[in-house]
């Protein structure tokens, strides 16, 4: 089973995020800030992340150039999900390392799932 670690601090949304990835077969796990991420990646280590930006304790942006640049989770595909639709922010995280960008308002969960399996084929 493939696992899914969602970074979102909304709690609606990572709820819905866990049900419809849960449904399509991923184990998910999720963490609620930036300072999560490193805590969690110490014991569960994903094939994939979707990461959100706008983030209690430390924004995105610091946790992907984190995750990018640490020898142990660099090669984590990640997905950003973000409701910054600024294209210098698109272009920032693409720098940084991310695999996809997605505009959580534009956000179908079945289009994610797609593009999910793209990326971890």
């Amino acid at each position: 089973m493939k696992k899914i670690l969602v970074v979102e601090d909304d709690k609606f949304l990572a709820n819905a995020y866990r049900v419809k990835l849960t449904k399509a077969g991923f184990d998910i796990k999720i963490a609620y800030d930036g300072d999560e991420v490193a805590k969690q990646l110490e014991t569960f280590i994903p094939d994939l992340i979707i990461l959100d930006l706008v983030l209690p304790k430390k924004d995105g942006f610091k946790v992907l150039e984190e995750i990018k640049s640490d020898a142990r989770w660099k090669n984590i595909p990640v997905i950003v999900a973000s409701n910054l639709g600024q294209q210098e922010d698109i272009n920032k995280c693409m720098k940084l390392g991310a695999n996809g960008y997605i505009i959580k308002t534009d956000l179908s969960l079945s289009e994610l799932v797609v593009t999910i399996n793209t990326l971890l084929k």
